[in-house]
């Protein structure tokens, strides 16, 4: 009896270590989409940029008016990587987080970029064994402390919300 507790004991800890490294293993994959896509927008590497978005994929940039689907974000994303620079972002910080089909991520992160600091969150999708990047959203952040200024600058952003409110 004892020697079946005890290997009753030592599967579920072997059970437990293996889905752990799973878990990370699965994480790092994630990471390191993540960080190759934003390698490959820093290299102006514009097939590698892309081959790694899921075809439906959709990108909301840090303008109210960027909310765009692969095909119109290619478009505008062409003419920055035919110039042979497009864009710099390094993580700072990234919380990535997996559901339990382990077919579906998200995640978060603070980015180092040309406009200082930034946020990005997205979704990940399993395809055809590879992650790949279906929705990702890019926000620019200001200080709390800053607000009244920002608020200012975003004034011209009133017509905008009219005709949104209009289109309802």
């Amino acid at each position: 009896m004892k020697k079946i507790i005890f290997a009753l004991i030592v599967l579920a800890v072997s059970s437990c270590k293996t889905m752990m490294l799973n878990e990370t293993t699965v994480k790092n994959e994630i990471n390191s989409t993540i960080d190759d896509w934003h390698k490959a927008a820093s290299n102006a590497n514009y097939n590698a940029y892309f081959n790694l978005m899921t075809d439906d994929a959709i990108f909301i940039g840090t303008d109210a008016t960027e909310n765009w689907n692969k095909k119109d974000f290619q478009a505008y994303a062409k003419p920055h990587f035919d110039k042979g620079k497009a864009w710099s972002f390094t993580s700072l910080e990234r919380h990535v987080f997996v559901d339990k089909s382990g077919e579906t991520a998200w995640f978060d992160e603070l980015l180092n970029t040309q406009m200082k600091i930034c946020r990005g969150s997205g979704v990940l999708v399993k395809v055809a064994g590879q992650w790949k990047i279906k929705h990702y959203v890019l926000s620019m952040t200001f200080p709390n402390g800053n607000s009244t200024e920002a608020i200012k600058i975003k004034a011209s952003e009133d017509a905008l919300i009219e005709k949104l409110k209009a289109s309802k």
